[in-house]
């Protein structure tokens, strides 16, 4: 019998101490794809993404990978392109998931945000999709719905299902395996509608260099990588924070100062999604809440070339937050 177009990846991950090695880019490529039409075993699948996650991911497994899922994507002609893309796949579990203020406060000043995530991998968390909802703001059923949303109010949630039916089945072998798939880092890379730029978080900080390194393999210009709170795009303004990645194509690295002296205290014991309306509609206020929304969009303008320094961003976000229009976005 033939051996089996997927096995010889397997092997090139498998063969020991001596003989094993990372896939190139192309391999990685190719790996995924079959992956995504479906043409995987799935003890095949189980024993390649072990084998990655064991020895850690390469930057060009990383491209790899996302290249493959972008090639996987059918997307409409018209199709817009968004300004910033914006993965989202941690959830929250001790504070509410600020950062969705932060994103939609960008959309409301005229910059493109897609977003792009999953949900229920892990249990006692708030996600994305959940949040939206609550706040009136329904996921993209399909790319072509989603490239209508970004047009229509410069934003937009796409499910990974709505990607790639496949890659959810990845994301949900953690409850079979009992790991992380190469997934969860790639995830941050599949700018799957070539954004002109993507943030990117990390739970560990050595990631950085891997997702920079995969970014430029991939041809994305402008990154921001830095350890979010709770895994999420979310800057903590309590702690200094580290910043780095790409600008038009060169390496960056900027130090962000902590901007307050206390963080948010007690874990909170509602995690309901309305006080993100209420903060929204100036119904109530929280300092700590309203500075971890500018100083994450802060960030963002920063990385888009909409400010000169970290201090001008921060001043740029907190003006867009006193300025915007309350009946505007939300339900």
């Amino acid at each position: 019998m033939s051996e089996h177009p997927f096995a010889q990846y397997v092997r090139i991950l498998g063969k020991g101490p001596n003989l094993s090695r990372p896939l190139t880019q192309d391999e990685a490529r190719a790996a995924v794809a079959l992956i995504l039409a479906g043409q995987v075993e799935p003890v095949q699948l189980g024993a390649f993404l072990c084998l990655l996650r064991v020895k850690t991911e390469t930057p060009e497994e990383v491209a790899g990978f996302a290249l493959a899922v972008r090639d996987s994507l059918n997307l409409p002609a018209d199709f817009p392109r968004p300004d910033l893309d914006w993965p989202s796949y941690a959830g929250k579990a001790r504070q509410l998931p600020l950062f969705i203020l932060a994103a939609l406060l960008l959309a409301g000043s005229g910059i493109r945000v897609s977003m792009h995530g999953t949900e229920g991998h892990t249990a006692g968390r708030l996600y994305t999709r959940e949040t939206l909802a609550a706040l009136g703001i329904p996921a993209a059923p399909s790319l072509t719905e989603a490239g209508q949303q970004l047009a229509r109010a410069n934003f937009t949630y796409v499910p990974l299902e709505v990607l790639n039916p496949h890659l959810l089945e990845i994301f949900e072998l953690k409850r079979l395996l009992g790991l992380r798939s190469p997934l969860h880092t790639v995830a941050r890379n599949l700018n799957p509608f070539d954004a002109k730029a993507a943030l990117m978080s990390v739970f560990h900080p050595n990631y950085r260099a891997v997702h920079r390194d995969a970014s430029r393999l991939i041809g994305m210009e402008r990154i921001a990588c830095f350890k979010g709170d709770g895994g999420e795009i979310e800057r903590r303004p309590d702690k200094p924070c580290l910043v780095e990645g790409l600008i038009d194509g060169a390496d960056f690295a900027e130090e962000w100062p902590a901007l307050l002296s206390s963080g948010p205290g007690n874990t909170e014991s509602s995690l309901d999604p309305a006080r993100l309306a209420a903060l929204w509609r100036g119904e109530t206020s929280d300092h700590y809440s309203e500075t971890v929304i500018t100083a994450t969009a802060a960030i963002a303008l920063r990385l888009l070339g909409l400010a000169e320094s970290p201090a001008q961003a921060e001043e740029a976000a907190r003006t867009l937050w006193v300025e915007r229009r309350r009946d505007a976005i939300l339900a």
